[in-house]
């Protein structure tokens, strides 16, 4: 059992816990995850690692409510326990000291993005980082992105916070004003994707971090299969971070929303369950 140490909600939707897992925290590298299974009933769901302290032996985990699973995490808190944690899984990050970089994170992938940044910072890099949501209480981990970065801008697409706008918009007036070396983007696919096209077009390296389902975590099931450069890869051993030019995004895209109706019937299903147990 790994116990949740500390929980906070960050967003109607959106949550922030810290679990043990002394020995994940002291192997984890950014870019990496972690899948967890609730209990023994429960499905097995790959979540980012978004932190660590590895002297609390401690690991943070920030998710999104889409589905069933994750909507019975989100009714967790400090204290509570959940039965499997495994990882650290998949290719970390590599860090090193590329120059000037561009960190691009849209909204629960800006927990994903985040001990990339702080990890480029501390490599010796200069660290733009560009943060976007549609409002602004789903733009997290504002104060701890800013603290490891050089520039923070943040775009949300109503304008109730910084400016109003794509996080693409963003990307341009970052690159017409200097040079970057290296960049990164993770969040919702379509974002990704044009992350991928702007940058692109100014031949800056762009780096993503794919989220496809995932079973086992170890390469096995075949369910995170990708097209990367034409060939076949499993995010959960390949990834998930890849070359954002070579990712067939029209493919990845279509194969993110093949369950999006069982996941919603599925996540009604539960809430009824839950009205009638709370009735």
């Amino acid at each position: 059992m790994y116990k949740i140490t500390r929980s906070e909600q960050l967003s109607k939707n959106e949550y922030d816990f810290w679990i043990e897992a002394p020995r994940i925290a002291a192997k984890a590298q950014p870019g990496q995850f972690v899948i967890l299974r609730i209990n023994e009933l429960g499905e097995r769901i790959p979540l980012t690692i978004a932190d660590t302290e590895p002297s609390k032996g401690i690991i943070r985990l920030v998710f999104q409510v889409i589905g069933k699973t994750t909507a019975e995490l989100g009714k967790l808190s400090t204290g509570d326990s959940i039965l499997d944690l495994t990882g650290p899984l998949g290719m970390p990050t590599e860090i090193k000291n590329y120059g000037t970089v561009m960190i691009v994170g849209g909204g629960v992938g800006i927990a994903a993005i985040f001990p990339i940044l702080k990890s480029l910072k501390k490599a010796g890099n200069r660290v733009v980082t560009i943060l976007g949501a549609k409002t602004s209480e789903l733009v997290i981990l504002q104060e701890e992105c800013r603290q490891y970065s050089d520039e923070l801008i943040i775009t949300t697409d109503d304008g109730t916070l910084g400016m109003k706008g794509l996080v693409t918009q963003a990307m341009e007036q970052v690159i017409a004003k200097e040079s970057i070396n290296c960049s990164w983007a993770i969040g919702p696919s379509m974002m990704m994707k044009f992350c991928t096209m702007t940058a692109t077009k100014h031949d800056l390296p762009i780096y993503v971090s794919l989220n496809p389902i995932m079973i086992d975590g170890t390469g096995m099931c075949g369910g995170c299969r990708v097209t990367i450069d034409g060939n076949i890869k499993f995010a959960c051993v390949d990834g998930p971070e890849f070359k954002g030019t070579e990712v067939n995004w029209d493919e990845f895209i279509s194969r993110m929303k093949q369950y999006a109706t069982e996941e919603e019937t599925s996540l009604a299903d539960y809430q009824k369950v839950q009205v009638i147990s709370h009735g």
